[in-house]
């Protein structure tokens, strides 16, 4: 799937409109040409989408004569998310899911070449699953390596952790590569939240392996509990979680770390190891944007984020930190 690029499945019979034009415009299109969207444009750039549900919640809001004549400006979806035509199947999937959006436009040098709809990524996915059962079947029977192989192939599909039912390590990073260039692009700010289970080691060590996939399971069902829907989790690794937080400053992060940390300690949930006698988390906060400049690199937001989390750890466990400062790293 890594290998399958968005410009082999995106439909290239997409329309635009300038971001001037009259919504009945836009209603025409998509109406005369079967679409379920329509990009919009200015100067040739895509600023914005009109979808169908876009349409139905304008025809269920308002009925008034006037409302086709208006520009679409005032109906789109704006802050739009957009592919690059060299990016993989996999990460369109990640990115749909993640940002929870059925439309795509691909863009290449700002320009809008094509669209990918979430039913060309069901397709693709599907398509590319079943070659992946032949390859297992022809494998057994064959019984050589390539059993081996296609299992392997089956595993990196898949964006999910599979204990914890949260986004995994390689979904983590495409989510943070696409919404940092989104900061960078648009000078939006995101955040990040790493947190680690506070003397997890010793919990295994008493309770045992199992009780500690149980603990870590419940934690991040809390943690998902907790956040808004446009948050995602991902395991960061072993007993750390990160947390993305699109659209939020330093600030509001620090708000939302110190609520989860609060959140588990009130749970109570025996950890006859730890000083404080119930599983607790320590967390690290760091922003894309500060002192007015975006970093440029995700890396180095996760970087200042797990220096917040280590400071955290040695102030004692059981609560967050936010390190302020820009780094260029």
């Amino acid at each position: 799937m890594q290998d399958i690029l968005v410009e082999t499945l995106m439909t290239d019979a997409v329309k635009c409109l300038n971001i001037d034009n009259p919504l009945r415009s836009a209603v025409g299109v998509m109406l005369n040409n079967h679409l379920s969207c329509v990009i919009i444009t200015k100067n040739e750039i895509p600023t914005g989408i009109i979808t169908e549900r876009d349409l139905v919640k304008i025809l269920y809001e308002s009925a008034t004569n006037n409302t086709l004549d208006q520009p679409v400006s005032s109906f789109m979806t704006d802050l739009i998310v957009t592919l690059q035509p060299d990016e993989s199947l996999f990460d369109a999937v990640v990115i749909s899911r993640a940002e929870k959006v059925r439309h795509l436009p691909v863009v290449e040098n700002n320009k809008l070449i094509g669209i990918v709809t979430q039913t060309d990524l069901a397709n693709a996915h599907f398509h590319v699953v079943e070659m992946q059962a032949e390859i297992i079947e022809q494998s057994i029977q064959d019984k050589t390596q390539e059993l081996v192989e296609a299992n392997e192939e089956l595993l990196a599909l898949s964006m999910e952790d599979h204990l914890l039912k949260i986004g995994n390590r390689r979904s983590m990073e495409v989510d943070l590569n696409h919404t940092h260039a989104t900061a960078v692009r648009y000078n939006r700010c995101y955040s990040i939240v790493l947190v680690d289970v506070d003397y997890f080691k010793k919990y295994n060590d008493h309770y045992g392996h199992n009780k500690g996939d149980e603990a870590l399971k419940s934690i991040a069902d809390l943690l998902n509990n907790t956040v808004r829907e446009s948050d995602r989790i991902y395991r960061y690794g072993g007993e750390e979680l990160l947390l993305l937080l699109p659209d939020t400053d330093a600030e509001n992060a620090q708000i939302l770390s110190n609520k989860l940390v609060q959140a588990l300690f009130d749970q109570k949930m025996p950890h006859a190891e730890s000083p404080f006698q119930r599983l607790t988390i320590s967390a690290g906060v760091s922003s894309a944007i500060c002192d007015g400049q975006v970093h440029k690199h995700w890396e180095a937001v996760v970087q200042k984020a797990d220096r917040c989390l280590y400071k955290s750890k040695k102030d004692g466990r059981n609560r967050s930190n936010f390190c302020p400062g820009y780094s260029t790293a």
